[in-house]
């Protein structure tokens, strides 16, 4: 597997928001319940950079299979030091250690950073999200009952969290 790793640019955002979208209609990994339009994806983009502490990776050579996000965890400013992280892989690419790619790649970056900690929340059940973070040094930090409602049902969520810097 020799698929390129980097910051994304504007021409990946249509694959990121197809990425994201099927996760928001076919599985409860986000919490979002309707698909993010173009318009917001646009937005929600001009929020990273590439360098910094807030950054969004692609994964892929001539096609994008996944991408990686860095983001602020609240937005007061004590919480600065803190990023929570996400990563969605295409899912017809699930398997192939992409996600592993791409944040073998993050958190290196996040390291130089001024940050203490990241954070990644996970739905539940999803062994292979909890194993890749843990996989990357992440530890069980908080666990929710029945913290969001999707598909007609409520889901737990673990919160993981890491040391950085």
């Amino acid at each position: 597997m020799n698929e390129v790793v980097r910051p994304a640019g504007a021409g990946d955002l249509a694959r990121i928001n197809a990425i994201y979208n099927h996760y928001v209609l076919h599985s409860h990994a986000t919490f979002e319940i309707e698909p993010v339009t173009m318009a917001e994806r646009e937005d929600w983009a001009s929020h990273y950079a590439d360098s910094g502490r807030y950054r969004l990776l692609v994964v892929g050579d001539d096609d994008v299979l996944g991408f990686a996000t860095s983001s602020p965890y609240h937005l007061r400013a004590a919480y600065e030091t803190s990023v929570e992280l996400s990563v969605y892989v295409d899912p017809d690419a699930t398997g192939r250690g992409l996600g592993a790619r791409l944040y073998g790649t993050l958190i290196p970056l996040l390291e130089r950073e001024d940050l203490h900690r990241a954070y990644g929340g996970v739905s539940l059940p999803n062994a292979s999200s909890v194993a890749l973070h843990e996989r990357f040094g992440f530890r069980e930090a908080a666990r929710y009952s029945e913290q969001g409602r999707k598909f007609g049902r409520y889901w737990d969520v673990v919160w993981l969290e890491r040391p950085l810097g």
